[in-house]
């Protein structure tokens, strides 16, 4: 019997799935999509030059000599990849040498000790304050890409409320994307596509504010249940017993609540770095700052903050680079993600996988139609992760067949966005996705577990209000 129990343990242990990494995931798919580029008819659009907006001529595909992606190119494509995603990949890189300066300085330790502990008793209400925050400035499009930036304090301030790295995250990234998937007034993706369906500007406002009421409200809700399961230790957290994967941007120190300090040092610390972000802020809304003025300003936050906390030069540039070292596995991982859409470009396949979704939906009913363009969204959105890239080469497809299919463009336009909003938190070609993971530790398989549910609860609120849509006739036209 004792043999036998012996030999059952190693083929227990053999037949164990382990998850792939995320690197190993990508580069799989990167390489199934070269391999394609051989045997997938290539094809392309005309395309017309709109000012600045390069679209997409209804009716004007053809197929064109294959191009298939070498095994040469399909390697360098990588590098490409690393760097048309460059600026995402400084800007984690960068958070996480900023974080590191603000930790020794003391100043997060005084901050979360002495100011957050006040939500211990109130931390509903601590999640529809932020997420809601965080909301406005997605569904504005204020804070898309720099969401990441944010993520850190999520992860800090979850580890005082008990809450796992999980939580610390969402409501940051799912508060920012819950907004941005329903957006109201963002110039891009939203105002790109209206302008190349040829509606007014942030026009049909009245049923886009209902659909972002309803993907917030389900938003905190979701993220406020988790939180009250990691109380149950029969169900506990997606990430297991390790709460947080990663203690990149998390000090290994353990704090005592009663010596920790708060002085007026550190008040100043974090008083510059609030208007830092503020000032940052202040620039997108109105100066139409991205990607780099944020790693510009997370720069000037560590350089500021390390000499008011006292630190030496050599310490400010050491400790920076420690932070950096960090989160260069996660920061990587962005440019992996992007090589993917490098491949289909090269290759010539995107405009083939287009112009496929089109025929697809040709000949159907109007409420058939608009729920064919909300699936064929989501589906493209998978290979081409990048909202304005999307609505440049699919909108001017949609919006002529709409008109055929008796669906307003107003719809239309609707159903890229919620097509590919909806499928923005789990998409692994998502650099942006890939930095938030990055920057809080999870496994891109544990997030997925956390975020399938909420994805579906968007997902049936996006078919809901598109039924709508169709019924009331939503327009202008």
């Amino acid at each position: 019997m004792s043999l036998q129990a012996e030999t059952k343990k190693p083929m227990q242990h053999k037949s164990k799935f382990k998850m792939p990494d995320a690197y190993v995931l990508l580069f799989l798919v990167a390489l199934i999509c070269a391999i394609a580029t051989y045997f997938v008819p290539a094809g392309e659009f005309n395309r017309v030059m709109k000012g600045t907006i390069s679209t997409t001529i209804p009716g004007s595909y053809h197929t064109v000599a294959q191009s298939p992606v070498s095994f040469v190119n399909f390697f360098s494509s990588i590098g490409q990849g690393m760097s048309a995603a460059s600026s995402i990949i400084f800007l984690i890189l960068f958070t996480g040498g900023t974080i590191a300066i603000l930790e020794k300085t003391g100043a997060i330790n005084g901050l979360i000790y002495h100011v957050i502990n006040k939500f211990r008793t109130r931390q509903l209400l601590f999640v529809c304050i932020v997420a809601a925050l965080f909301s406005i400035l997605g569904t504005t499009g204020i804070v898309v890409n720099s969401v990441i930036g944010f993520i850190p304090i999520g992860i800090i301030v979850a580890r005082t409320l008990k809450w796992d790295a999980v939580v610390g995250a969402a409501i940051i990234y799912l508060g920012a994307y819950a907004g941005f998937n329903a957006t109201i007034l963002s110039p891009s993706p939203l105002g790109i596509s209206q302008t190349i369906a040829e509606l007014p500007m942030f026009s049909g406002m009245g049923l886009r504010i209902a659909i972002y009421v309803c993907f917030l409200i389900a938003t905190i809700i979701y993220i406020y249940l988790y939180t009250k399961r990691l109380k149950n230790p029969n169900k506990g957290s997606v990430l297991g017993k390790d709460w947080f994967p990663s203690k990149a941007l998390l000090s290994d120190e353990k704090t005592n609540e009663s010596a920790v300090s708060w002085t007026i040092r550190h008040k100043l610390i974090l008083l510059i770095t609030a208007l830092s972000l503020i000032g940052f802020l202040a620039g997108a809304l109105w100066l139409k700052w991205g990607d780099i003025e944020m790693t510009g300003t997370f720069i000037f936050i560590a350089i500021a903050a390390g000499i008011i906390g006292g630190l030496k030069a050599n310490d400010i540039a050491s400790t920076f680079l420690q932070g950096c070292q960090r989160l260069v596995y996660g920061s990587l991982i962005v440019g992996m993600a992007r090589c993917i859409s490098v491949i289909l470009e090269n290759g010539k396949l995107l405009d083939t996988i287009v112009n496929g979704l089109a025929h697809l939906l040709q000949g159907h009913s109007p409420l058939f139609g608009a729920i064919g363009m909300y699936l064929s969204s989501a589906a493209l959105h998978f290979l081409i992760s990048s909202g304005t890239g999307e609505s440049v080469v699919f909108i001017p497809i949609l919006a002529p067949l709409s008109d055929l299919m008796h669906i307003t463009r107003q719809v239309a336009v609707e159903a890229v966005m919620l097509g590919e909003g909806v499928v923005n938190c789990l998409n692994p070609t998502s650099g942006v996705l890939m930095g938030v993971l990055a920057a809080s530790g999870i496994p891109y398989g544990k997030w997925l577990r956390f975020m399938a549910p909420l994805a579906l609860i968007w997902f049936l609120i996006g078919l809901i209000f598109l039924i709508v849509g169709v019924l009331i006739h939503w327009g202008p036209y």
